[in-house]
């Protein structure tokens, strides 16, 4: 019979604190090496207008990878749902027509995901994998390789809404540089906070996570689940497509390729744990945010180009160590009994 757990301490309780410290300690670091950027707002202005379409990818992520799946698709998913967006924004001016059908095509990409895993059977990571060239051929194809400048794009009642300025108009610069993506960002992060912790669709991805035949035994419907998880990583990824577009002000064949690793690296250092059955949106968004500070915060604190991979591999690294040692207590204490010396030892040395 296995051992009681003991409770966790109110340290321990507080989502995602042990990421949230590295964050903390990273920040106070290039405050103190860089700064003239880090002290200014306009490089955390920058950020609310990059990141949005990291942590959408990354909060979805966090699903697929709480429920001991994986999905390499979603970098293909912004080039064909960018491609979808922008020929029907700019060769049939569909306006917000043009939103709905580029949402839905990464709704549609998710549950031909969703499918292959769940119904067919084929491991997520063949599954996904295979999509990805899919699409990714796919939107090259109907493109041509050719890139979409949205010339004028700014002016229209969709980019105002979605990609903006609110507060242009503001006397403070950095005020107005605000960017809404930001906004609509948060409150999507919000929501599937909720969803995550307070909803049975949360609670049932993580027990899928936890074990597909036991999720049978208590009454989940793991493959209906697994479906909408999918679904809701496609649909979360054309809204990134959707905002990336937008914001550049052009569609390129390869965008999104650059965002297969920081997505999963920033769901992995922020504490969900890649076997699935535990997942965290807190630990998720700061780890976003890490990966989105330290190429800026290295480069201004006048580390060459050159180191940059070095040293995030190192922060990855300590970070993921870190977060094992403070929220796993079995850990740490497996840690430091193996740097006990033996009994036997012990006697040795008592004799000497």
């Amino acid at each position: 019979m296995a051992a009681p757990q003991a409770p966790r301490s109110r340290f321990q309780r507080f989502e995602g604190l042990p990421i949230i410290l590295v964050f903390a300690l990273l920040l106070a670091l290039f405050m103190y090496t860089a700064p003239q950027v880090f002290l200014q707002p306009f490089i955390y202005t920058t950020f609310l207008s990059t990141l949005p379409p990291l942590i959408l990818l990354a909060v979805g992520l966090t699903f697929v990878i709480g429920a001991g799946e994986i999905d390499l698709s979603f970098p293909a998913v912004i080039a064909f749902s960018g491609f979808v967006f922008a020929v029907l924004f700019k060769e049939y001016d569909l306006g917000w027509l043009s939103v709905v059908i580029a949402f839905a095509s990464g709704l549609l990409v998710g549950l031909l995901n969703g499918v292959l895993v769940a119904k067919i059977g084929v491991p997520s990571f063949m599954a996904t994998l295979a999509t990805q060239f899919l699409w990714a051929g796919m939107a090259t194809v109907l493109s041509g390789g050719k890139s979409y400048a949205l010339r004028g794009a700014d002016a229209s009642p969709v980019w105002q809404w979605i990609v903006g300025r609110p507060f242009a108009g503001s006397q403070t610069v950095w005020i107005a540089q605000l960017p809404i993506q930001s906004f609509w960002t948060a409150c999507i992060v919000v929501m599937l906070w909720f969803v995550l912790n307070r909803h049975r669709f949360g609670e049932h991805a993580l027990f899928i996570g936890d074990s597909n035949a036991v999720s049978r035994v208590v009454g989940i419907d793991v493959e209906r689940e697994k479906i909408r998880i999918f679904m809701l990583m496609g649909g979360l990824a054309a809204i990134a497509a959707i905002m990336l577009t937008l914001e550049n002000k052009n569609y390129f064949g390869n965008q999104g390729q650059g965002y297969l690793l920081t997505a999963i690296a920033s769901v992995l250092i922020g504490g969900t744990s890649i076997f699935g059955g535990r997942a965290t949106i807190v630990g998720t968004i700061f780890g976003c945010f890490i990966i989105g500070m330290i190429e800026a915060g290295l480069v201004a604190s006048g580390l060459t180009g050159a180191w940059v991979r070095t040293v995030q591999g190192l922060i990855f690294l300590i970070a993921i160590i870190f977060y094992l040692y403070v929220d796993e207590p079995h850990r740490r204490s497996a840690f430091f009994a193996r740097m006990r010396p033996s009994k036997a030892f012990s006697r040795v040395r008592a004799a000497e």
